[in-house]
């Protein structure tokens, strides 16, 4: 059978790495999170006001 990762040679890796995140799910959520911070900072920013600390 197959099994699903992310964009990984999981095999090749496992050995090495600490974590491996799998699919689905993935880190995905937190990059659109982040992403949307950013967003919201650079608004801020353009209309002087302070960043937003998480």
């Amino acid at each position: 059978g197959t099994r699903l990762v992310g964009d990984v040679a999981f095999e090749e890796v496992a050995a090495k790495a600490s974590f491996i995140t799998p699919v689905p799910g993935g880190v995905g959520p937190m990059t659109i999170a982040m992403l949307m911070v950013n967003t919201v900072n650079a608004a801020r920013w353009q209309n002087g006001l302070t960043e937003m600390d998480l």
